[in-house]
């Protein structure tokens, strides 16, 4: 928090509430002082020379002067190695039990005193000296580690990396010069990550914030690499504070040698520890989700368009907000209470005067087809008599320091404890209180402020890095704690709503998380500031956070402050309806963001984007299913099924909307037209129906009423035809070329399983022809058909 956002938090809170937050402040470094060691003299560690190795199934262990290495290639290609005793468990990102080794594969000699597993999808050799490189099958440099360094206590003699806390250390990278780094979990500076250096801590910047902030609220360490070699996603399973610094690559003119792309891991405690998963997109991503867990299906509506606002204030205004996307006739799935709806602030209460029967509301806002939902926070009032307060201390469930005291941070109802998520008992205690919230009619949640923050005007916003946790019996502190913290929370939320509702599908997604959160559900942009930039960041969060495994998430719609002009509310507008999360919400001293706000023409051009977000809900609800079966994101890079070409990598302004369409927002002032850049293949304009050929760029027009959809030669597609009917639109294969579609069709908001239709399109003498897929053979597709598109190609510019 700077001085701006403490005089903001006075002017909200009064001066009392400010003094409190100076105060924390001061009791936050103090509990650091005593409460972590001091640091000592070091000494600087590499492993030295090899010495033997152990052969085992998928691999084996190579022990080497000064420490020892254990690595295993999985059944599925993925591949692990732990440093110092380093094992794949215990791990908050991992689902479960660590993925079989391949029985096939084993640790054998390799040239230069160095060893090697071969594999069906990856070679892995390990150097005499402790470099671990990934190769192709044929053999093509994939990613090279070079042996890692540790700095250690003098005093703690053989206390390695895999000792609890551990030394810090760091492991440096290389990678083939073309290749590009995405990921690293909610960049917005992204989605492709340029050369500069990368946090690993869970931030709430205090405000709005634009491209050049970094790190937010939702970091991993998780890199997505893509080069002509091929695909790989490197994770470095370890939540302590980090940084990652990357360099891209260069390849040498004529006979000059190429300089590789580099990354360097910083960790300041931890284990070193490693997954890697190679293969196309669409197969790391599955890789990544079978090692880390499915993500979390919404409910059916969920994937409709929602409005949340902090400064709805009362029952009366939420009426008046939904009455008038109902006497406009705008479709309108769900609306999201802030904090102010809380009693003081305070989590699980009801301000009873402004929302005097919050179930009847509920059930009458239900019957209109649009649900509640409510925020949560992570942090406590602490105050006696405060019911949450008093059941959470009779469990012991909140954060204590050094010296078994409870941590305070002050956060918006005043001085507030913190439940410790990372222990079972209190996820349990946590999950339901969630009972709570069901009570007063609420359909799902958001979790907030849970990196966690604790306002402060100067020191970092969150809690002391002494601050105990439990960690899961293992017992710790929160520089291990802090970056799994939303984490954990989203699981006892998570957890809990399936008790307590065991046939509906939990509805939960949160600020904050780490690696495997998609799990437990989604997120959001956080607090994006309004502007040109906050919009573009707002496409390269989603963009990214799809690559680390999570593909439910959107922005603040028309940005979290100020007030957006009509041009730039609109062009948000048009963004969010093509996103999984499409959602609009702003700060209680932010202008208003219904669309009918803005004036009569963004209202129309509103309600088209609204209306083909409806249309296509059908096809929301199979990504979402697909997401779910196979990890792949809704929301894909523009190279997703191209990633060898290079002039698709480093497009950031469009993307693909599952297979089928490609979406080309606008994200500049004043734009009437703008570039689109194609992968192969041919592609309809859906507004015109002219078709153009790819690769290649072209330039299309983008009026204020929409933004270029183009649709995939041949693809199969199910949209909401006349009266809610399921319909397969499908777009006109060229001649000479079939094309195809999958759908997933809803079967509610329970737990019902889901089964996919595989459908094909081809031309038959000029006319396009639809079959179902079955075990037996083609079929009659059972469903209307509608067909668009045309054969009249227009040509398509090079790769300038």
């Amino acid at each position: 928090m700077d001085g701006r956002e403490l005089v903001r938090s006075m002017k909200v809170f009064g001066s009392v509430q400010g003094l409190r937050a100076v105060w924390s402040a001061w009791r936050q470094r103090r509990t650091d002082t005593w409460g972590l060691p001091p640091r000592g003299a070091e000494r600087a560690r590499v492993p030295g020379l090899a010495v033997e190795a152990k052969p085992a199934p998928g691999g084996g262990t190579v022990r080497f002067a000064r420490s020892s290495l254990l690595i295993r290639v999985s059944s599925g290609g993925t591949v692990f190695w732990g440093w110092d005793g380093a094992g794949p468990l215990p791990s908050y990102a991992l689902a479960g039990e660590a993925p079989d080794a391949d029985p096939r594969a084993s640790l054998e000699p390799d040239t230069d005193g160095g060893w090697r597993i071969v594999s069906e999808r990856v070679t892995v050799t390990v150097s005499r000296h402790g470099a671990v490189e990934l190769r192709t099958p044929g053999g093509v440099l994939l990613r090279r580690d070079l042996p890692p360094r540790w700095w250690e206590p003098v005093a703690g003699e053989g206390a390695g990396p895999g000792a609890a806390g551990g030394g810090r250390w760091v492991q440096r990278s290389e990678v083939p010069a073309d290749a590009r780094f995405f990921g690293l979990g909610g960049r917005a500076a992204g989605p492709r990550l340029r050369d500069g250096s990368y946090r690993l801590w869970n931030t709430d910047p205090q405000r709005g914030f634009d491209p050049g902030d970094d790190p937010l609220y939702l970091t991993m360490p998780v890199q997505f690499v893509v080069s002509d070699a091929g695909t790989h996603l490197a994770f470095h399973d370890n939540s302590w504070d980090g940084r990652v610094t990357l360099a891209e690559g260069e390849e040498g003119a004529g006979s000059g040698h190429d300089r590789p792309g580099t990354s360097e891991v910083r960790m300041t405690g931890g284990p070193l520890r490693c997954w890697v998963v190679v293969g196309t997109p669409a197969r790391v991503l599955h890789g990544w989700a079978a090692l880390t867990g499915a993500p979390a299906l919404p409910p059916s509506w969920a994937l409709g368009p929602q409005h949340a606002r902090w400064g709805f204030g009362s029952a009366r205004e939420v009426r008046r907000v939904v009455a008038g996307y109902r006497e406009r006739g705008l479709p309108l799935s769900a609306v999201h209470l802030d904090i102010d709806h809380y009693d003081g602030h305070r989590v699980f209460t009801v301000d009873r005067g402004r929302f005097p029967d919050l179930p009847g509301l509920a059930e009458e806002l239900r019957e209109q087809g649009v649900r509640l939902v409510s925020i949560v926070d992570p942090a406590v009032k602490a105050e006696l008599g405060d019911p949450v307060y008093d059941g959470g201390a009779a469990v012991d469930a909140f954060v204590k320091d050094a010296r078994g005291q409870e941590v305070h941070g002050v956060v918006w109802p005043g001085e507030c404890a913190y439940p410790d998520f990372t222990d079972p008992a209190v996820r349990e205690w946590w999950g339901g209180l969630y009972e709570e919230r069901l009570r007063q009619g609420f359909a799902g949640v958001w979790h907030d402020m849970n990196e966690p923050v604790s306002f402060v005007p100067f020191g970092e916003p969150t809690l002391p890095r002494s601050a105990r946790h439990a960690l899961e019996g293992r017992g710790g502190d929160h520089r291990e704690a802090h970056n799994v913290y939303g984490l954990a929370m989203a699981r006892a939320g998570y957890e809990g709503l399936r008790r307590l509702r065991p046939d509906e599908r939990p509805f939960l997604f949160s600020r904050s998380g780490w690696a495997g959160m998609q799990r437990y559900g989604g997120t959001w942009s956080g607090d994006v500031a309004t502007g040109w930039p906050g919009l573009r960041a707002s496409l390269a969060l989603v963009l990214g956070l799809g690559l680390c495994g999570v593909p439910y998430s959107g922005p603040d719609v028309g940005g979290f402050d100020g007030s957006p002009s009509p041009e730039l509310f609109l062009r948000w507008y048009q963004l969010g309806a093509w996103l999984p999360l499409f959602r609009t919400h702003a700060a209680i001293d932010a202008g208003r963001r219904e669309p009918w706000e803005f004036g009569p023409e963004v209202l129309e051009h509103a309600r088209v984007a609204l209306a083909e977000r409806e249309r296509l809900r059908p096809y929301f609800t199979t990504l979402a299913r697909l997401a779910r079966m196979t990890g792949a994101p809704y929301v894909r890079p523009v190279w997703w099924g191209t990633p060898e070409d290079r002039a698709l990598r480093d497009c950031e302004d469009a993307f693909l909307l599952g297979d089928a369409l490609l979406v080309a927002p606008v994200l500049t002032r004043g734009a009437d037209r703008r570039a689109v850049r194609l992968p192969r293949g041919r592609w309809y304009d859906t507004a015109t129906g002219r078709a153009y050929e790819g690769p290649g760029q072209v330039l299309l027009d983008a009026p204020l009423s929409r933004v270029p959809v183009l649709a995939r030669a041949g693809a199969v597609l199910p949209v909401r035809g006349e009266g809610d009917e399921l319909v397969l639109e499908v777009w006109a294969p060229a001649v000479g070329r079939t094309g195809g579609g999958l759908v997933v069709r809803d079967t509610g908001d329970g737990w019902e399983p889901a089964s996919i239709e595989r459908y094909q399109s081809r031309l038959v003498d000029g006319r396009v022809v639809v079959e179902r897929v079955t075990d037996d053979g083609m079929e009659e597709p059972g469903l209307p058909v509608v067909v668009r598109g045309c054969e009249e190609v227009d040509p398509v510019g090079g790769s300038s």
